[in-house]
C-alpha cells in the first residue's frame, strides 16, 4: 500500500524541522516576536462577524497543492493578498510549507508587512517550537490537523499558542476527529472537507459531522472543495456556519468571482 498523502507531508516535515532547531533557538524566536508589535485577533474578527450575521471568508494564498499541482505561475503572493484586501476578505491563510506547497513562511512575513488582516500560517504543525516560528514571521492564528498528531501533541500546540496570544483553528475531517476537537474550547473548529490522505473532496463531510460541534463555542468554518457563492449560501444556511476557507476557485478566478459578493 502506498504511503497517504499526509504521511508523506509531515514525514518530510520531520526531518527539515530537526535540521531548523539546530540553528534556531527558542530563545532567539521570542526576542523576534517581542519586536514585532504588528499582531491581529484573528478569532475576534470572525466572532465580530458571527455576531453581526456576516459571512466571513478566510481567503487561502498558495503557489500550488498536492491535489492540484501548480495553481498560479506567476506567483506573488504580496499582489494576491492585495486582491483579497480590496474584495473585502475577513482573513488570510497563507501556505508557508516548502515542499508539496511551494510555499515560504517569508511569503508570510512580506504579506504581513504591506496588508493589514489576519492571518492564518498554514502549514502541518507537529512540535511547539513551530508555534514561535510562525509567530516571530507574524502569524496571528495556527492550524492543529488532528489527523497528523498524537492528542498529546495537538495539546501541546494548542497550550503554546494561547500563551503567545494566538488563535487556533482545530481541522476535523471525521466523525471521532469532531468529537476529539470539542476539548479545545478556545479554538475555531474548521471542517476540511477534504480527506487529506487521499485528496479527495466531499461538501458533505460537513453537512455529516456539524452537527457533532454545534454546541461548540467557538466558530465553526467550512474548509475546501467549496467552488461557488450558491455553495456558501447553502452551507450557511443548513449549517449555520458563516465562516469559510476557500484557496484554489478564489486563486483561479482572482479579478472576478462571485465569491466575494458574499461579503
Amino acid at each position: 500500500m502506498s504511503e497517504n498523502t499526509l504521511n508523506k507531508i509531515i514525514n518530510k516535515k520531520k526531518l527539515k524541522l530537526a535540521e531548523l532547531k539546530k540553528k534556531i533557538t527558542i530563545e532567539s524566536l521570542k526576542e523576534k516576536i517581542k519586536d514585532n508589535k504588528n499582531y491581529f485577533n484573528f478569532k475576534q474578527k470572525i466572532v465580530n462577524n458571527i455576531v453581526n450575521n456576516k459571512i466571513s471568508l478566510i481567503a487561502e494564498i498558495k503557489k500550488a497543492s498536492p491535489s492540484a499541482g501548480i495553481i498560479i505561475q506567476d506567483y506573488d503572493p504580496i499582489v494576491i493578498a492585495k486582491k483579497y484586501y480590496e474584495n473585502k476578505t475577513t482573513c488570510l491563510s497563507v501556505l508557508t510549507e516548502e515542499d508539496f506547497f511551494h510555499g515560504n513562511l517569508v511569503h508570510m512575513y512580506k504579506i504581513k508587512q504591506k496588508i493589514n488582516l489576519p492571518i492564518l500560517c498554514k502549514d502541518f504543525f507537529i512540535d511547539p517550537f513551530q508555534v514561535y516560528l510562525a509567530k516571530s514571521y507574524g502569524a496571528d492564528a495556527i492550524l492543529i490537523i488532528l489527523a497528523g498528531v498524537t492528542e498529546k501533541v495537538a495539546n501541546q500546540l494548542y497550550e503554546t499558542a494561547l500563551k503567545l496570544n494566538m488563535s487556533v483553528i482545530v481541522e476535523v475531517h471525521t466523525e471521532y476527529e469532531a468529537k476529539n476537537s470539542l476539548q479545545f474550547n478556545k479554538a475555531l473548529i474548521g471542517i476540511n472537507n477534504r480527506n487529506l490522505k487521499t485528496l479527495a473532496t466531499n461538501i458533505n463531510t460537513t453537512y455529516d459531522i456539524h452537527n457533532i460541534l454545534v454546541n461548540h463555542k467557538g466558530p465553526l468554518i467550512s474548509e475546501s472543495g467549496i467552488n461557488t457563492k450558491e455553495e456558501i449560501l447553502l452551507i450557511a444556511k443548513k449549517t449555520k456556519i458563516k465562516t469559510f476557507l476557500i484557496g484554489e476557485s478564489l486563486l483561479k478566478s482572482l479579478d472576478n468571482n462571485s465569491i466575494f459578493s458574499i461579503l
